[in-house]
């Protein structure tokens, strides 16, 4: 039998609301106010791909470029019923790669402030993000982070990497760390408290995803991001909960008030997101980080709200600091 306090009140459990993440949307709508981000939906070739474009444009968030071969970006407006000569139309050709490449150059060139996936399939428009030549690579790893709006949590959480980076090394972790933790700075979260997420709260070298704990607390205290609090290991129970941390005796500022959680590594990492959405009644909106702009890699199984709350993301994240 299932404790009371466990379940989601029923009202919650059938219409979840998303109220931090609302806010966020109208955030970037305030934002789009003084000059709206020209994103470049890349190689929209179907229905969703359409309706999305029009979402954005309607809820005045950024001015959608649709970058793919004309005609086949037509007949997917007809599709959908939206009249896709209402917006601007790179024309490419038929080949998917190529409105990938064409979109990277144009953001490259300054021409687009922001990058979202269509149609093609995302190691399509990966390639050409990280490609070493054309590419949109800086000076740090690229790597994904989502921020959730949870029923039962107090606050947005941010959850990364559970998209870009499969098995994480130290070295990589570290890049995750300082992007995610620069998104948050981008959201007004000056002093991010961050939570390493391991199977145990102990140092284990059997585990190594408590010795890489170790090792970010530790640079995080030399310096590495400055105002950020990171602590760790920490397993998931305690993270979240402040109770737990205390029943296992452990002294935190961030257990029960985490801004964000590091996972260690995309099995884990893409099995909590798809946990806090499906059984948590969570919404999220999500983005690659790392690059020259940040790029909102859409799902088929996406709900319209986490389409538009990820270019709202994408939108604060492209704004001038």
């Amino acid at each position: 039998m299932v404790s009371a306090a466990l379940q989601l009140p029923e009202e919650v459990a059938a219409h979840p609301r998303h109220p931090r993440l609302d806010a966020l949307v109208a955030r970037a709508r305030e934002r789009a106010r003084a000059g709206r981000v020209r994103i470049g939906l890349v190689h929209p070739c179907d229905a969703a791909a359409l309706e999305a474009a029009a979402h954005i444009r309607d809820e005045a968030l950024a001015q959608p470029v649709l970058i793919g071969p004309r005609e086949a970006i037509l007949r997917a407006g007809e599709a959908a019923g939206i009249d896709a000569l209402g917006f601007e139309i790179i024309d490419c050709s038929d080949d998917a790669p190529e409105s990938a490449r064409r979109a990277v150059a144009m953001a490259r060139q300054g021409v687009v402030g922001s990058l979202m996936k269509g149609s093609l399939h995302t190691d399509e428009l990966m390639s050409a993000v990280v490609d070493k030549q054309i590419g949109l690579r800086t000076e740090t790893r690229i790597s994904h982070a989502f921020v959730f709006d949870l029923p039962r949590y107090p606050k947005l959480l941010g959850l990364a990497d559970c998209v870009v980076n499969i098995s994480p090394t130290l070295d990589t972790k570290r890049d995750i760390l300082g992007n995610a933790i620069g998104l948050l700075r981008k959201l007004g979260i000056v002093h991010p408290k961050v939570g390493i997420v391991a199977a145990v709260e102990t140092v284990n070298p059997a585990i190594p995803a408590t010795v890489d704990a170790q090792a970010l607390v530790a640079m995080a205290q030399a310096g590495a991001w400055p105002g950020a609090v990171v602590e760790g290991p920490f397993g998931f129970d305690n993270v979240i909960s402040a109770e737990a941390a205390h029943i296992k005796k452990m002294e935190s500022r961030v257990a029960g008030d985490a801004d964000l959680l590091l996972v260690p590594d995309l099995n884990a990492g893409n099995m909590l997101y798809k946990s806090f959405t499906y059984i948590g009644g969570g919404e999220c909106a999500g983005l690659v980080l790392g690059a020259r702009v940040p790029i909102v890699l859409t799902s088929r199984a996406d709900s319209v709200a986490a389409r538009i709350a990820s270019v709202a993301l994408a939108v604060l994240a492209a704004a001038e600091t």
